[in-house]
């Protein structure tokens, strides 16, 4: 064989070799979707005290959040931010098939966590997922893309399924909300613009004695002012005022969990 031959002989073989690659890598990302093949772990630990997922604030990756993508023929937008968003529909769940594996957003998935695939939230999200048919929620983490089935809103972690008591049947009618963080630099500018003054109704009684001692056992250990205002035959027992409604919303939750429920904001 001369040295010309030789070559195309090598350029001939390394095509095929890529043209296999390339099949073979077809078949893999259009099976990974095709969720009759899954199936439960064979030996689960128990997953009933696995925690919610925690959220957070978490900048958008850029791995899985494709502006658009193409699964199984079908076209998706992947929307720009997940702020508001809720739907309605069936959820599945998927596990062993994909345990161990690469997720859309660069993660390995584990079936034994708190995580989810939606098919057009920014990846992570942080959703809700309410049961309607039992009412038993979970809180998990999106990093993933799915379900691509017809009628299929979210596609949940063995745990997340667990939780929600939906392994029997496959599926559940759901609710989701997405818990949404807002970026340290969005607050960091909201309160710049923040011209408001903001108070805290705390109470409103006409006992105006049982609010006065009240309002200087608040001052004393929030070292923050209040006033009583009247209002008819009532006196409104107020804490303020607050330059930044994220300091009127801590200190509202502080108050709230100090014995005071009914608490909530207002501004002027």
């Amino acid at each position: 064989m001369n040295l010309n031959s030789r070559f195309r002989h090598i350029v001939l073989l390394s095509l095929v070799l890529l043209l296999g690659a390339c099949s073979s890598s077809n078949n893999a990302n259009s099976g990974r979707y095709e969720l009759a093949n899954d199936k439960a772990p064979t030996s689960a630990p128990d997953v009933s005290k696995v925690e919610d997922a925690h959220p957070r604030y978490e900048p958008y990756s850029r791995g899985g959040n494709k502006s658009n993508y193409t699964v199984l023929g079908k076209s998706y937008k992947v929307l720009d931010t997940g702020k508001g968003f809720t739907e309605s529909g069936y959820a599945s769940w998927y596990g062993s098939k994909f345990h161990g594996h690469l997720t859309s957003n660069g993660e390995t998935y584990d079936m034994y966590s708190m995580s989810a695939a939606h098919k057009s939230l920014p990846l992570p999200s942080y959703v809700k997922v309410t049961n309607k048919k039992n009412n038993k929620q979970v809180i998990v983490r999106v990093n993933d893309r799915g379900p691509f089935h017809e009628g299929r809103i979210i596609d949940l972690s063995y745990a997340a399924a667990h939780r929600l008591d939906m392994l029997k049947t496959g599926t559940a009618s759901v609710d989701i909300e997405v818990i949404f963080i807002e970026s340290p630099e969005s607050i960091a500018l909201a309160n710049l613009k923040d011209t408001k003054l903001h108070y805290i109704q705390v109470l409103a009684s006409s006992d105006k004695t049982k609010l006065t001692s009240i309002s200087k056992e608040i001052e004393t250990k929030y070292q923050i002012k209040t006033r009583l205002l009247p209002a008819n035959k009532l006196f409104k027992l107020q804490v303020g005022p607050i330059g930044q409604r994220n300091i009127a919303t801590k200190i509202n939750e502080q108050l709230k969990q100090d014995g005071f429920p009914q608490s909530y904001l207002i501004s002027e």
